[in-house]
């Protein structure tokens, strides 16, 4: 049986090369990357695109090279016109505010890849209620496979082991 095809946004390998935050939610959030980057990514064929590679590089310099270096191993998925045309599709019909072009790309990549898992911390403009409602009713409506978006904690293998007492 192949493994699930795993599509890297950008925000996971900034929480894993960042150094440690003061920030009490990216304290807990830098730990669960880390702690489902050891567990649980052996689990996927993970791929990142030249969207996040773009993305991966700006910043500091030392920060991009951390980050760079640790998605380098991974498939990277091109942009072509075609992807360009289902975001601009789901910057409409989202809809989504212009600061988030990025995130529909990411997610035109996921959806014309027919990638699985799309895992992210981009709370706001991804791993957000409405936003994966919205994103599903669309890619139903128009044939498309939808990506299921979700953190490092929703999709951790950790919770689905029940110890049963006197077994």
């Amino acid at each position: 049986m192949s493994k699930p095809k795993l599509y890297l946004e950008t925000t996971i390998p900034s929480y894993l090369t960042a150094r440690p935050s003061r920030d009490v939610v990216a304290t807990a959030r830098q730990q669960l990357t880390r702690e489902w980057w050891e567990r649980e990514r052996h689990n996927y064929r993970i791929f990142v695109s030249e969207v996040v590679i773009s993305e991966a590089e700006e910043g500091d310099p030392e920060a991009a090279r951390s980050r760079i270096g640790l998605i380098r191993s991974f498939p990277s998925l091109d942009v072509d016109e075609f992807i360009k045309e289902r975001a601009a599709i789901l910057m409409d019909e989202i809809p989504l505010p212009l600061k988030a072009a990025t995130d529909a790309l990411h997610l035109a990549i996921a959806i014309t890849h027919e990638i699985e898992y799309l895992l992210t911390w981009n709370c706001r403009h991804l791993a957000q209620a409405q936003v994966r409602r919205r994103v599903e009713e669309i890619c139903k409506m128009r044939g498309w496979p939808a990506p299921t978006i979700c953190t490092p904690e929703e999709l951790s293998d950790e919770d689905r082991t029940v110890e049963r007492p006197g077994r």
